[in-house]
């Protein structure tokens, strides 16, 4: 029998078959795991009042409520995003831990990579059926309000994506707090980074009139260190029918792309430090 406190011969993720198909049965625990909580219905459901909330306040403006709609919609999907990457996030290597499940599952041959990446996939997968259900809400309500056709309707999808990317990140960096933190500080060190990455350019300008070397460093450090959310910041364009241009798409996926292999490899060095007792 497998000694659940011995050290487990660590794997890397590869294109063998094998591998991925044991991922894909972690994402899929995890996704079925975060459907069954019906916090993540009830933030649903509570997105689509909102939206009809918004509705209602459009309808008391002057011509402006399909700006309220997108402006309150859009916010609305990336503040409770926020909250489920958050807080889904930071409890997937710790429930494990708690449950003492994480025992059973490294005492096969799963790595610890493997694992994380499961565990990483299942929650975006999670976060993309409920982007997608809020911004479906949103379109509805603007196909309402104009009792008919809308073209907002359909340029408000680039911004939305946006929004799912950066939710992806915000997913990696809790998955990364999450690996050697107990989820109460891994929440708040995720809200924080969410907080101040919104606010990476101010960082760096701030940087830049500092007088002392270790201050400017500081900062510096952390305009790097700190994801630049501002890339994909656009509900305010979205609001008034702009689209964001394609090389900016490209390079807010490419970005994401860096970012997360990044803390999701830094994770796996973390966990894979840690010996489960």
């Amino acid at each position: 029998m497998t000694d659940p406190s011995a050290p487990v011969q660590e794997q890397t993720l590869s294109g063998s078959p094998a591998v991925w198909r044991r991922v894909v049965a972690i994402a899929r625990n995890a996704f079925l795991e975060a459907v069954r909580d019906r916090v993540l219905y009830n933030l649903v459901l509570f997105v689509l009042l909102l939206i009809a909330g918004a509705i209602f306040l459009g309808e008391l403006s002057d011509g402006q409520e399909r700006k309220i709609i997108v402006d309150l919609g859009l916010s609305t999907m990336l503040l409770f995003g926020v909250f489920i990457s958050i807080f889904v996030g930071v409890g997937l290597v710790y429930k494990e831990i708690e449950r003492r499940t994480v025992y059973a599952i490294f005492s096969k041959p799963v790595s610890r990579g493997e694992f994380l990446v499961g565990k990483y996939l299942g929650l975006c997968l999670t976060l993309l059926v409920n982007v997608v259900v809020m911004g479906a809400g949103v379109s509805l309500a603007l196909l309402y309000a104009r009792r008919g056709g809308d073209s907002l309707a359909l340029t408000i999808w680039p911004a939305i994506f946006l929004i799912y990317l950066e939710l992806m990140i915000l997913t990696g960096v809790a998955l990364l707090f999450s690996s050697f933190s107990s989820p109460a500080l891994s929440a708040l060190l995720t809200f924080l980074v969410f907080i101040i990455g919104h606010f990476s350019t101010d960082l760096k300008n701030l940087a830049s009139t500092m007088e002392s070397v270790v201050g400017r460093g500081l900062f510096n450090a952390l305009y790097y260190l700190l994801p630049n959310l501002n890339n994909y910041s656009y509900i305010t364009p979205a609001a008034h029918g702009q689209v964001p241009l394609g090389s900016n798409v490209l390079l807010a996926i490419l970005y994401a792309a860096v970012y997360i292999a990044i803390t999701i490899a830094a994770a796996t060095l973390v966990l894979g430090r840690r010996n489960f007792k």
